[in-house]
């Protein structure tokens, strides 16, 4: 079998850009003031294609400058890890620091939170500053407050300020960890949650009254641990690996030796140690924001997998969460999340009576579903996605949901165009959902090359192009940081 995330415009780039004529077509609008950045996954070094797993990659982020209605520069640059800097030779060995294990690198999403820029990845493994120029800063554990990694999906409440995050780490045995960053950059409370077998938690949701959590059937597999950490010349010794690593993960913390050699063999086989486990019960947990893991209630749900949430809020009684549901993941396809179509869902927790009403709010394949920030946990009309083949595989479309009218809008860019995540900024603080723009890169096969392209969000018609002389291949997750913030 091929391996399609090695391919096309999911081939990484050798090169770091600094490009600072840019021309656009439209008319930027003069709101905007700040830097859109995108992060994603991209080798440094050659990939086994046999072996190479998407979410494995150096990350790279890509941002664009944009201030009175011109856009500035364009740049691209690795998150330079210790790992990443040893491949490029700049290094010999990691150093130590507290922020995480460095299993592969920051490629997964970029924020800004009290006044610093965070390339971010999950699984509990470390965080990078990075400077207003997308240059690596350092390891982040936020001021000495959070040792031991933290997350790729963190929600900032639009009312507090404050960010919440849900972090999983096959390492750590059968809990994941609550945590509350304050305004100032520092931990405010952490919170242990026991959740036997290590199910990788890949983003979670808030409310006004909770946090949500997602126990999905795709968790740490001690075989696929065993085949990864044990070279091939021992495999006889796997077996016993095995059953070693299904003796502790789940029970107690794995031991740093063990989770480091684990750790060491992924980086070098671009490996993850998750599959699909159809003996875990899939559920949904509701913990109050001030709880603790003995407030936890469970909610079991049909089998599937949610890798992005669109939002969440609480409805009187009942919990609203609209999600996109996977069918299944990581079952035969160990390359990438490509296993079956994932669509707009709805489920609605009902505590009361103990259930959940499930309800599919759209047919169309989609992935990368975003709301407005400023109503993150409170009630919603709209959400974006990008239109999707299977998994993350894009098309050229861009989805705008109105979930108030049950309507979807769907705006094709155009034949060889291949969308990524789109991003909401509003045109003003007091702005409607969708009054603003949605930005997001555009890959043209056509010519080879991306544009950043903004949209208008009431009517997804095209207000700006900016044109790049080069290739962002397809990634994860970015923001719009405006300055100032």
């Amino acid at each position: 079998m091929g391996n399609e995330y090695v391919e096309g415009n999911y081939a990484p780039v050798r090169t770091e850009h600094t490009v600072t004529e840019l021309k656009a077509t439209g008319r930027i609008p003069e709101y905007l003031d700040g830097r859109y950045v995108r992060n994603g996954p991209n080798p440094i070094a050659d990939v086994d294609p046999d072996a190479y797993h998407w979410f494995m990659g150096d990350g790279m982020v890509h941002g664009v400058r944009i201030r009175d209605g011109r856009a500035e520069w364009y740049r691209n640059r690795w998150v330079r890890t210790s790992r990443m800097r040893m491949a490029a030779g700049e290094i010999s060995r990691p150093p130590n620091h507290r922020a995480g294990v460095e299993l592969y690198g920051a490629n997964t999403n970029v924020i800004r939170h009290a006044g610093h820029d965070l390339a971010l990845v999950e699984g509990g493994i470390a965080s990078y500053e990075l400077d207003h120029e997308l240059d690596t800063m350092g390891p982040w554990d936020f001021g000495g407050t959070l040792p031991g990694g933290y997350t790729a999906h963190p929600k900032a409440d639009p009312v507090t300020g404050e960010l919440h995050a849900v972090t999983h780490y096959f390492g750590q045995g059968n809990r994941v960890r609550y945590s509350v960053i304050g305004t100032d950059g520092r931990a405010r409370r952490t919170v242990d949650i026991q959740v036997p077998g290590m199910p990788m938690m890949h983003d979670f949701s808030l409310t006004e009254k909770y946090v949500v959590l997602y126990d999905l059937p795709v968790t740490f597999d001690a075989r696929q641990a065993a085949r990864i950490a044990v070279p091939r010349p021992l495999r006889p010794l796997r077996p016993a690996a095995a059953l070693v690593l299904s003796a502790l993960v789940g029970r107690v913390r794995v031991p740093d030796p063990i989770a480091a050699m684990v750790g060491a063999r992924m980086r070098a086989n671009e490996n993850l140690p998750f599959r699909w486990n159809p003996r875990h019960q899939a559920r949904i947990g509701l913990m109050p924001r001030e709880g603790g893991s003995s407030d936890v209630r469970w909610f079991e749900v049909e089998p599937c997998y949610v890798f992005h949430t669109l939002n969440a809020h609480d409805a009187g009684d009942t919990v609203v969460l609209d999600v996109v549901r996977h069918p299944r993941m990581f079952v035969k396809d160990l390359h990438g999340p490509n296993e079956g179509t994932a669509a707009l869902h709805r489920w609605t927790v009902h505590p009361a009576a103990g259930k959940v009403v499930e309800a599919r709010l759209d047919d169309r394949p989609q992935e990368f579903p975003r709301v407005d920030d400023r109503v993150v946990g409170r009630p919603h009309r709209y959400g974006y996605a990008m239109g999707a083949l299977t998994g993350a595989i894009p098309t050229d479309a861009v989805l705008k949901h109105d979930l108030r009218a049950g309507t979807v809008t769907s705006r094709a860019l155009g034949r060889g165009k291949e969308a990524g995540e789109f991003v909401f900024v509003p045109s003003r603080p007091d702005a409607a959902e969708d009054e603003g723009v949605l930005m997001g890169f555009v890959y043209d096969a056509t010519t080879g090359h991306s544009d950043l392209v903004l949209l208008d969000a009431a009517t997804l018609e095209t207000v700006a192009t900016v044109g790049l002389p080069v290739r962002v291949p397809h990634g994860f997750h970015g923001n719009w940081l405006a300055t100032g913030s």
